[in-house]
């Protein structure tokens, strides 16, 4: 009798255990991906190019220049001349210039000249077109009393290479009174001809702060982009 009970014990401590809620703790978010870009993130314009670091300037009578360049944009377009020597680009960008401290002298104003520096590997200085013609006789074996003669035009093209150079394109020059300026660019072309090799592009922007007997320049060099 006492066996029978044990059993009938168990079966219910068995079902009470069943009956339980089982708690299942919650998985780990999984980390975010850095290469995954928000939906909502907008997409930079075509053609951005990062920003270098400032230019600076402390100058010996106390004042302290500094010019920066932001939301650049250097895009490589087809000439409107269609050549294949030419090297056309949009170019987009913001360029400021302030000048601050307290100098021993007093500002009477300054320039702000931005721009873009374009660089070729190679230039095509000349091309050289020289035409010939030929004149070959002959004779037919075996020999049946009939001559032949063969006639022959050619061109032969020579193209002349010196080193590559670089140009400067100064998009604006801003002149101004007090301590800061701004030049804001935007879908300006510019362009450079005869280049036969590799192109580079970058942006310049150049602060002149003057006083009655002094000039001082600092100047900001973008980042060189090859195309």
């Amino acid at each position: 009798m006492s066996i029978r009970f044990a059993t009938v014990a168990a079966v219910c401590v068995l079902a009470s255990v069943g009956t339980a809620p089982l708690a299942f703790s919650e998985p780990a978010p999984a980390p975010a991906d850095p290469a995954i870009v928000p939906v909502s993130a907008p997409l930079p314009p075509e053609g951005a190019v990062p920003s270098a670091a400032p230019g600076i300037l402390d100058t010996p009578d106390g004042w302290h220049l500094e010019v920066v360049g932001t939301n650049e944009t250097q895009l490589p377009v087809a000439p409107l001349t269609t050549a294949i020597s030419s090297r056309e680009y949009l170019i987009a960008g913001t360029f400021t210039g302030k000048i601050t401290g307290g100098g021993k002298t007093k500002l009477t104003g300054g320039t702000l000249e931005a721009g873009e520096q374009i660089g070729c590997g190679i230039i095509s200085d000349e091309v050289e077109i020289n035409p010939g013609a030929s004149f070959t006789p002959g004779i037919g074996i075996p020999f049946t009393g009939n001559a032949t003669a063969g006639f022959g035009v050619s061109l032969q093209g020579k193209v002349y290479l010196k080193p590559g150079t670089v140009t400067s394109v100064a998009l604006d020059k801003k002149s101004f009174k007090g301590s800061s300026t701004r030049v804001s660019i935007t879908g300006v072309r510019v362009k450079t001809d005869q280049c036969a090799g590799q192109s580079f592009i970058r942006s310049y922007a150049t602060l002149t702060a003057s006083t009655d007997n002094t000039d001082d320049v600092v100047t900001y060099i973008g980042v060189t982009k090859a195309v």
